[in-house]
């Protein structure tokens, strides 16, 4: 099966279209600024000398190749001078300041020798230069960029594979390895697509040399086990997901049922046992790791932005692999919950971590420092030190368009909901919705070849219609069609209260609200203090109202304890009743410092 780019997907209207030129008309320069400020791309200029301020981290190139990824989907679709021409003079100052060889790195270039220390990021930093390079080609026509991406991808060859030269076998942090697949499909040179599978083999397959970063475990690295011997997922939350994502491509290209098998066991165990409702992993931010079964901490979640993007990366993969339904639900939960509540709503500040519970007492100094236990920001800053996220988002949301149609020779996919004209050959596809506002979808398509058009049925809905037979498989509604048809749907969106596994001890007599695919939640804002106190009847009806974040916030009834000066006094039921205001969980903390909650006590 093969996906329908976003070269051919054009986002029209909605929610996403409104995401969409958030990135296109205030993020794009908003994060260019930051990084300008912060001298990352002077940085490429690779002129940095000891004794110099601002010392090139080893990450920066990774931060600028994945805003030149997000701009290079979003040239794809629309002009923007100003930010080509600086993307345009980027990519000259790395052709310049490359060694002969081809290798690029800002970082090492001034301050040490190559391939020599495996967990600081310089492979990684290759990879998504790489992937940026595929993107601007694409998008662009221009190949300058991926001319010096070819001759880095080269030389890495030669170093990992001819010579065995470098210091290390693998990357602490997998990236290349999805890159150099997407260099492949680019430019067909298979030595690209079987230099990933080396490194895909070499998992695990070489000394580990001792290293426990930062106190964390060897898993950290992902280095650990062969990767198709991998049972769980472990260790640091996005190098895991960026490992799947290769395996998945390499299974997908050299049919390998072994890899496919050990993705999907990492697949399962994370959506059936380690990830949050929101579509969040990392439970702690010991190694922004994965602990173990069921270990869902709200408070000091980590649920680190990038890893909800990268399990949509992972997902989509495996849908090529295996159309089943249960792919694109994880897409779908991760972007309009652990993605976008990385982002504020103007578009300007970011998350780095997303807590599903914030009490900003517990955010003091007293508990913050001198050995207390660490919890996450309460408000979204502009720029990191660490700044993967905020280009990650970007890339993300303007590349929308490769997650929700795939095809084969029978049969056209729609995976997400989202207003949207697609083409591809014969293929043409035009989406008209409001979802999720509500669950009404229209679909004309058009598709000589194919037979069968099938639609996702998303995992929280209970009942639909649709205006032509259909069966059920693997979490798709499949119709027949014949020339153009015209499909409507209607997915039921009653609000309904979640409740967790009995082993989330966390969510032990709590409930979590959701309408259609997106978590609610309460804000102090709204609903005053104590929200920890506030519990809920399961069996509450809803009020739509009015919201200033898109989609409607959902109003009920609710109680919480009466007020007493007492520390400890005799249980009783009784309860004030109040009222509460849901509202859409990405949409927290842009209206100031203020409590948060997801998961509600039961009454």
């Amino acid at each position: 099966m093969k996906n329908i780019s976003y070269k051919n997907t054009v986002i029209t209207d909605g929610f996403w279209k409104i995401k969409q030129d958030m990135i296109k008309d205030v993020t794009l320069e908003s994060v260019y600024n930051r990084f300008k400020e912060t001298h990352r791309f002077a940085a490429l200029d690779c002129s940095w000398k000891e004794g110099d301020p601002d010392c090139p981290h080893v990450f920066w190139d990774s931060d600028i190749a994945k805003w030149l990824e997000g701009l290079a989907y979003i040239l794809a679709h629309s002009e923007n001078e100003k930010l080509e021409k600086i993307a345009d003079e980027s990519i000259e100052k790395i052709e310049k300041n490359r060694d002969e060889n081809g290798y690029y790195n800002s970082h090492f270039l001034v301050t040490g020798e190559k391939f020599t220390i495996r967990n600081e990021h310089e492979l990684y930093c290759a990879g998504h230069l790489m992937e940026a390079a595929v993107a601007f080609y694409e998008a662009t026509g221009k190949k300058l960029f991926l001319d010096i991406m070819c001759k880095y991808a080269d030389y890495i060859e030669k170093v990992f594979v001819k010579e065995k030269s470098a210091k290390f076998v693998t990357p602490g942090h997998p990236e290349i390895e999805l890159a150099l697949v997407r260099m492949y499909e680019v430019t067909g040179e298979k030595r690209y697509l079987e230099l990933s599978k080396f490194f895909i083999d070499n998992h695990g397959d070489n000394d580990i040399d001792g290293l426990v970063y930062n106190g964390c475990r060897i898993t950290y690295n992902q280095d650990e086990c062969a990767v198709r011997d991998r049972k769980t997922a472990e260790g640091h939350c996005v190098r895991a997901l960026y490992l799947f994502c290769a395996m998945a491509d390499i299974a997908y290209y050299y049919d390998d049922k072994e890899l496919f098998a050990a993705a999907e066991r990492c697949f399962e165990n994370i959506v059936n046992k380690r990830m949050y409702i929101t579509g969040a992993t990392g439970s702690t931010c010991h190694g922004e790791s994965f602990t173990i079964d069921y270990d869902l901490p709200n408070r000091d979640a980590y649920a680190e932005t990038c890893a909800s993007i990268a399990l949509c990366m992972f997902a989509n993969r495996m849908i090529k692999l295996n159309p089943d339904g249960k792919y694109g639900d994880a897409v779908e939960r991760a972007l309009y919950n652990g993605v976008l509540s990385g982002i504020s709503m103007d578009g300007k500040s970011f998350f780095y971590e997303n807590p599903l519970t914030i009490d900003p007492d517990f955010n003091n100094v007293n508990t913050c420092t001198d050995g207390g236990k660490r919890f996450p920001i309460t408000q979204r800053k502009e720029v990191f030190d660490c700044s993967c996220c905020p280009p990650n988002v970007i890339r993300l949301i303007a590349d929308i368009g490769d997650y929700m149609y795939s095809y084969n020779e029978d049969t056209v996919f729609v995976h997400q909901y989202i207003n949207s004209d697609a083409i591809q050959g014969d293929i043409k596809i035009k989406q008209e919705t409001k979802y999720p506002s509500n669950g009404d979808i229209t679909i004309t398509v058009n598709a000589k070849a194919q037979k069968q058009f099938a639609f996702r049925v998303p995992y929280w809905c209970k009942s639909f219609t649709v205006n032509k037979a259909y069966k059920i498989e693997k979490g798709y509604a499949y119709v027949d069609i014949s020339g153009e048809e015209k499909i409507t749907i209607s997915f039921d969106m009653t609000p309904k209260f979640i409740k967790a596994n009995k082993r989330v001890h966390d969510n032990a007599g709590r409930v979590a609200l959701m309408r259609g695919p997106v978590v609610y939640c309460l804000e102090g804002k709204d609903n005053g203090k104590d929200l920890e106190s506030v519990r809920v009847d399961v069996n509450s009806s809803f009020k739509l109202s009015d919201c200033e974040f898109i989609l409607p916030a959902l109003e009920a009834v609710g109680y919480q304890e009466k007020e007493s000066e007492m520390l400890y006094f005799e249980a009783t039921d009784e309860y004030d009743e109040i009222p509460l205001k849901f509202i859409p969980y990405y949409a927290y903390a842009n209206r100031g410092e203020t409590e948060l909650l997801v998961w509600v006590l039961k009454k």
